[in-house]
């Protein structure tokens, strides 16, 4: 019983597995104008094997370069391993909780995303069977591995814009089927810099109790001038629930809720135009024509009209015969292709041959 122990347990200790955390940069943009100072913060390194933090640019689609390393414990700074073309414009400073990457007068070429990593060391454990004569016995070894874990990143933008908050709005998205699952749709539109992170909450009708909703369950879009994400409700939770967006920016973090009373049923066209009230009075007294009937109660008369003339568009068998007869055209050539290439193979058959009969021939 014992030997059966250990032998579990070495199976689910081989069985965990470690997940990487990231490290933690708060300011997910910041925007500064020409000749001012920036400084971009780190923090979170509990998972880090070392004291080595690294700092690294990525601007636009070229590769990722590390910019200097510096040591949490002594504040060492080294550069000149890394060879950046940049190297002396940045400078690194370790604080209590944090360290921060500076720059003490910014250009147009610091316009990038700078991202901060360390070492993390995972111990892999494996057991292994070992047979000494008739008893059993298990053998267990360690090794360990080592890899980067980056923070989530900070894009400095370099521009005299000044930092607009973005406009946020919530909508429900309708559904073609009751059963189909709800969908909740958050645009950012109109803020600069263009850069924000959505998350997601709900909170219980009756009990009042919130909680955070997994990104997993969030699909973002990225079109020109807003930003959308869009989140997957399920059916059977969506009237006992509140939806609330959360848009995180440089210029503060706003915040849209959606009550369940608003969530459309399903996509159907409605049974009466909406009305609303004249906008001015009107300018001249009414005439006296008799009251038409309402649209919602008769049916108008239709009014005359000229017939309609044929539309320019081409018809969809026009288009159908173009596709047919590409497809023949197609399978001609193949066809033409294929003759081609057996009688190729019969002509080379039949000159290999001809010396043969000739020497029969002649013996």
């Amino acid at each position: 019983m014992i030997l059966l122990s250990a032998v579990a347990l070495c199976c689910v200790c081989s069985a965990l597995v470690t997940t990487a955390a990231k490290l933690q940069q708060p300011p997910l943009s910041l925007t500064r104008n020409v000749g001012e100072e920036v400084s971009i913060s780190c923090e979170g390194f509990s998972e880090c094997y070392d004291n080595r933090v690294l700092w690294l640019q990525k601007t636009g689609t070229k590769t990722t370069r590390v910019i200097l390393q510096i040591d949490r414990g002594d504040g060492a700074i080294s550069k000149s391993s890394y060879n950046h073309p940049q190297k002396n414009d940045f400078t690194a400073v370790r604080k209590q909780n944090s360290v921060d990457l500076q720059i003490q007068r910014v250009k147009l070429s610091h316009s990038a995303s700078y991202y901060c990593a360390c070492y993390k060391r995972v111990t892999h454990r494996k057991w292994s069977e070992v047979f000494v004569t008739e008893f059993f016995t298990v053998g267990v070894w360690n090794y360990d591995s080592y890899y980067l874990i980056f923070g989530s990143g900070t894009r400095l933008f370099v521009s005299a814009n000044p930092v607009v908050q973005p406009e946020v709005s919530i909508y429900p998205a309708a559904s073609r089927s009751p059963l189909e699952e709800k969908r909740l749709l958050c645009v950012s539109s109109a803020m600069f810099p263009p850069l924000v992170r959505f998350s997601w909450r709900r909170r219980q009708k009756k009990s009042g109790r919130s909680e955070n909703l997994p990104s997993s369950d969030e699909r973002q879009l990225r079109e020109s001038g807003c930003t959308a994400s869009i989140l997957a409700v399920d059916q059977r939770e969506s009237d006992s629930y509140e939806y609330s967006c959360s848009v995180q920016h440089e210029g503060g973090e706003k915040v849209k809720t959606l009550a369940p009373t608003e969530f459309p049923t399903s996509l159907e066209p409605p049974t009466s135009p909406p009305t609303s009230p004249p906008t001015s009075p009107p300018t001249s007294p009414p005439t006296s024509s008799p009251p038409s009937p309402s649209p919602s109660l008769s049916p108008a008369p239709p009014s005359p009209s000229l017939p309609p003339s044929p539309s320019p568009s081409v018809s969809p068998s026009v288009s159908v015969y173009k596709l047919r007869l590409l497809l023949l055209l197609y399978t001609l050539l193949i066809v033409k292709s294929l003759v081609y290439c057996c009688g190729l193979f019969l002509m080379t058959v039949l000159r290999n041959k001809r010396p043969s009969t000739d020497c029969r021939q002649a013996g």
